[in-house]
C-alpha cells in the first residue's frame, strides 16, 4: 500500500507540472487516467503464463537482478512519459547485444553448425575410411573431412533457421544464436549456403561424385525432411537415424568402394575358419555388406542413443509443440531403443566378420559391451526411470568410440603384431625376411 500511496502522489505532483507548453495532451489523458483509476494490478494466471513462456531472466548477468514483472511497473511507464529526451537506461535483466569481431563471429559460426555433433559426423566418415580395404591417401582423407564438415554445418544451420521459435521455448536451445539475435537470420542463412554449396564442391572434385552425392542428400535429409516432420509424425526420429548412418558411407566411397552390388562387385561372405576350408582371399573384403554393415552400425546406435536422450528432455519438446515419441509414448521411445541395443549384438559379431571387415575375433570382443549396453536399455525399458535414461546415455556415448577402436584392432588384414615387432614377415614363398642389420 505504500508503494501504491507513494505512486499517486508523485502522479499528482506530475500531473500539476503538466500545465507547461512542453507537454502534449496525450501525455496529460495518460497520467490522469494512471493516478485517478484504481491501481494497476496484473492477474497472477497472466502473469504466469508471460513468465513461463516470455521471460528473459535468464540473460539476466546478475543473479539478484529484478523479475520480469518488475521491469513493466507503471512508474517506469510515468518515468517515460514524463521525460521523453531523458536518456534511456537498459534494465538489468536485458543484455545488449554484442559487436561481432572476428572471433566471435568465429564461435558463432562454431554454434550454428552445432561443433560437437560435426565433429562426431567427421569422425564416423572417417571410420568409412578407416575400415575401407582399398588405399586412401592423405589428401582425400582431409577433403573427406572437410567436405563432410562443411555438409554438417550447412545443414545444422538450416535446421536452426527454421526452428527459431521452437528453440526460443525451450530452455537448452533459448542461447542459440539466432534465437538471442547474436546473428541476423540472412547472416545465417549466408553462412549455410556458403557451407552447403563448398561441402559437396570440395567432394565432387577431391574424393568422388557420389561421396559429393551423398554429402548433399543428408543436408537435404537432415533441414528438410526431418526438421520438418519433428513437428508433424515420430518418424522424424527414423529419418533422422538414415542421416548418422550415411557418413560412414562417404567414407567409403571417398576410397573408391562401392554402394550397390553388380556383375563384377559381387557379395562375398567370410564363414569361420572352421566351417570352410576356402582360404582368405583378401581381395574379396571390397564387396557392399561391408558398407552396409557400416551403415547398419551408426543407424541402429542412433536409437539407444538419442532416444535416451530424449526421454529425460522430454519437457521440453512438449512444451515446444515436437512430435516425438519420447513425449507421445515414453514407454514404447525406450523400447524402440532395447529392438536397437539388441539388433546392435548381431550387427557386430555376425554382420561385421561375415563381410570381412573384421575376424572372427570382433564378434568375442564385442559382446562384452553390447551387454553392459543392452542391460541398461533393458533397466530402462522396465522402470522407464530418468535415472535408467541417463545411464543408458551415458553407455552410449562411449559405446560407439570403443566399437570403432575394437574394429580397427580387429580388421581384416591389419597385422598389428607384425607392426610392433612380436612376429616376423614371411615372404610368399615361406621363409622369413630377414630383420636389417644394425
Amino acid at each position: 500500500m505504500r508503494k501504491i500511496h507513494a505512486f499517486q502522489s508523485c502522479s499528482k505532483n506530475f500531473i500539476t507540472r503538466t500545465s507547461s507548453a512542453s507537454r502534449s495532451l496525450a501525455s496529460q489523458k495518460f497520467l490522469a487516467s494512471a493516478a485517478f483509476s484504481r491501481p494497476y494490478t496484473v492477474s497472477s494466471t497472466r502473469r504466469d503464463f508471460t513468465s513461463f513462456f516470455c521471460h528473459n531472466q535468464q540473460w539476466s548477468a546478475r543473479s539478484d537482478g529484478p523479475k520480469p514483472s518488475d521491469i513493466t511497473r507503471v512508474r517506469g511507464i510515468a518515468h517515460a512519459v514524463a521525460e521523453p529526451d531523458a536518456v534511456h537506461v537498459a534494465p538489468a535483466g536485458f543484455k545488449e547485444v554484442e559487436v561481432l569481431t572476428p572471433r566471435r563471429l568465429l564461435k558463432i559460426y562454431a554454434q550454428l553448425a552445432k561443433s560437437r555433433l560435426t565433429i562426431l559426423v567427421v569422425l564416423t566418415a572417417m571410420s568409412g575410411v578407416a575400415l575401407s580395404p582399398l588405399p586412401a591417401t592423405v589428401p582425400i582423407l582431409l577433403s573427406t573431412a572437410v567436405g563432410t564438415a562443411l555438409c554438417s554445418a550447412s545443414a545444422n544451420t538450416l535446421n536452426q533457421l527454421q526452428e527459431i521459435p521452437y528453440d526460443a521455448q525451450m530452455a537448452r536451445t533459448r542461447q542459440r544464436p539466432l534465437v538471442r539475435r547474436a546473428i541476423s537470420p540472412l547472416h545465417a542463412a549466408g553462412f549455410a549456403a556458403v557451407t552447403g554449396v563448398a561441402g559437396p564442391a570440395v567432394l565432387w572434385f577431391m574424393a568422388s561424385p557420389v561421396t559429393a552425392c551423398l554429402g548433399a542428400a543428408n543436408i537435404v535429409l537432415y533441414a528438410a525432411a526431418y526438421t520438418w516432420l519433428k513437428r508433424k509424425s515420430v518418424a522424424n526420429t527414423w529419418v533422422g537415424a538414415v542421416v548418422g548412418g550415411i557418413p560412414p558411407l562417404m567414407g567409403w566411397t571417398a576410397c573408391g568402394g562401392k554402394l550397390l552390388p553388380s556383375a563384377d562387385y559381387t557379395i562375398h561372405l567370410f564363414l569361420p575358419s572352421f566351417l570352410t576350408e576356402t582360404p582368405l582371399d583378401m581381395s574379396m573384403i571390397d564387396n557392399p555388406l561391408g558398407a552396409f554393415a557400416l551403415f547398419m552400425l551408426l543407424y541402429s546406435w542412433q536409437f539407444p542413443h538419442f532416444n535416451s536422450l530424449s526421454h529425460f528432455i522430454r519437457g521440453s519438446y512438449s512444451q515446444a509443440g515436437y512430435k516425438m515419441l519420447c513425449v507421445l509414448n515414453p514407454q514404447k521411445n525406450a523400447l524402440v531403443a532395447l529392438r536397437h541395443s539388441l539388433l546392435l549384438v548381431p550387427i557386430c559379431s555376425i554382420l561385421f566378420p561375415l563381410s570381412g571387415l573384421t575376424t572372427w575375433a570382433f564378434a568375442i570382443t564385442s559382446l562384452v559391451p553390447n551387454a553392459i549396453c543392452v542391460r541398461g536399455s533393458w533397466a530402462w525399458w522396465r522402470r522407464c526411470g530418468e535415472k535408467e535414461a541417463r545411464i543408458s546415455f551415458q553407455n552410449y556415448l562411449w559405446y560407439l568410440p570403443v566399437m570403432l577402436a575394437l574394429m580397427m584392432v580387429h580388421k581384416q588384414g591389419l597385422e598389428w603384431r607384425r607392426w610392433v615387432g612380436m612376429e616376423e614377415e614371411v615372404l610368399s614363398d615361406g621363409a622369413d625376411i630377414p630383420k636389417p642389420q644394425v
